[in-house]
C-alpha cells in the first residue's frame, strides 16, 4: 500500500513537472524568437533557424541613428519614476486613511472606489482628453503623470489590507510620546510597509512605462513621445518591413522591466501576499 501511494505520488509529481515544463516552453519560445531576432542580419520576420548564423548589432545602432531613442528613453523613465513615486505614496495614505479613520461615508466611498476600480479605464479616455484639452496640457508630460498618479488610489484595498495587520499598539505608543499621524505614517507604517512599497512601486512603474493607448491619445510629437509610441508609429511608417528594427526596439524595451523584477523578485512576492490575510 505504501509503495503504491509512493509510486502515485512520483508519477503526479512527475506530471506537474512535465506540464509545468510545456508550459514554460510554451511561454519563453516567443521572448527567445524575438531578443535572437534582434542580432540576425537582415529584415526578414521568417527565419529557418532559431539561433542566427552570424550575429550583428547593426539594428541596435539603428534605432539610435534613425530615430530619436534615446530621448524616447529619457521621457520614457521620466514619466515612469515621477509616477511611481506619486502613485505610491497617494496609495499608501489612501490605505492608512481607510484603515485607521472613521468617518462619515467611509464604506460608501471604499465601495464607491472599488467599483470604479472594476472598469476599464479607457472607458474614461474621452472625458479625460477633454479635461486635458481644457486645461492645455495636452501633448505634455504631467497629463500623462497627473493621470497616470490620480487613478492610483483605487488600489487602496491591498494597503489597507496590509494596514489593518499592523498592530493598534504601536501606534498608540507612538501617540503617547507626541506623534501625530504624519510621524505615525512616516516612523512607523512606512518602514513595516517595505515589501508592500516595493510592489506597489515596481507595478506602478511598469503600468506607466509600458502604456500605449493613453500615451498615443496624449503625446504628439515625435520629441515628446514615448518608447511604446515610437515604436508603434516606427513599424506603422516605412519601417514597418522590418521586423528586426522592431524586434530589437522591443529587447530595449523589455530590458528594464526585466531587470526590475529579476533583482526585486523576493519583494514582489511578499509584497504580493502582504494583505491577504488578517491577523
Amino acid at each position: 500500500m505504501v509503495n503504491k501511494l509512493k509510486l502515485k505520488n512520483i508519477l503526479s509529481t512527475t506530471m506537474l513537472h512535465l506540464a509545468l515544463l510545456v508550459i514554460a516552453i510554451v511561454t519563453i519560445y516567443p521572448a527567445l524568437w524575438v531578443v535572437l531576432a534582434s542580432f540576425r542580419p537582415g529584415t526578414a520576420l521568417y527565419s529557418e533557424h532559431l539561433i542566427p548564423e552570424r550575429f550583428t548589432l547593426v539594428h541596435y545602432r539603428s534605432l539610435f541613428e534613425l530615430f530619436p531613442f534615446a530621448e524616447w528613453y529619457v521621457n520614457t523613465l521620466k514619466i515612469a519614476v515621477v509616477s511611481m513615486v506619486c502613485s505610491t505614496f497617494f496609495v499608501l495614505l489612501t490605505g492608512y486613511a481607510f484603515s485607521r479613520f472613521r468617518f462619515y461615508g467611509r464604506k460608501g466611498l471604499m465601495t464607491s472606489l472599488f467599483v470604479l476600480g472594476m472598469f476599464p479605464s479607457f472607458m474614461s479616455m474621452i472625458a479625460v482628453y477633454i479635461l486635458l484639452l481644457n486645461m492645455n496640457l495636452l501633448n505634455t508630460h504631467s497629463a500623462l503623470i497627473f493621470v497616470y498618479s490620480a487613478g492610483a488610489a483605487m488600489g487602496y484595498l491591498l494597503v489597507k489590507g496590509y494596514f489593518d495587520t499592523i498592530p493598534r499598539s504601536l501606534e498608540e505608543a507612538a501617540r503617547i510620546d507626541g506623534a501625530n499621524h504624519w510621524i505615525v505614517f512616516f516612523r512607523i507604517f512606512v518602514p513595516l510597509s517595505r515589501p508592500l512599497i516595493v510592489y506597489l512601486s515596481v507595478t506602478s512603474f511598469a503600468g506607466a512605462f509600458n502604456d500605449f493607448i493613453f500615451a498615443q491619445l496624449v503625446l504628439r510629437t515625435k520629441e515628446q513621445q514615448t518608447l511604446a509610441v515610437g515604436l508603434y508609429n516606427m513599424v506603422s511608417s516605412q519601417f514597418s518591413t522590418q521586423f528586426t528594427l522592431f524586434a530589437a526596439g522591443c529587447v530595449l524595451v523589455a530590458l528594464p522591466i526585466t531587470l526590475i523584477f529579476m533583482f526585486l523578485q523576493r519583494f514582489l512576492v511578499e509584497g504580493l501576499t502582504a494583505g491577504a490575510e488578517k491577523g
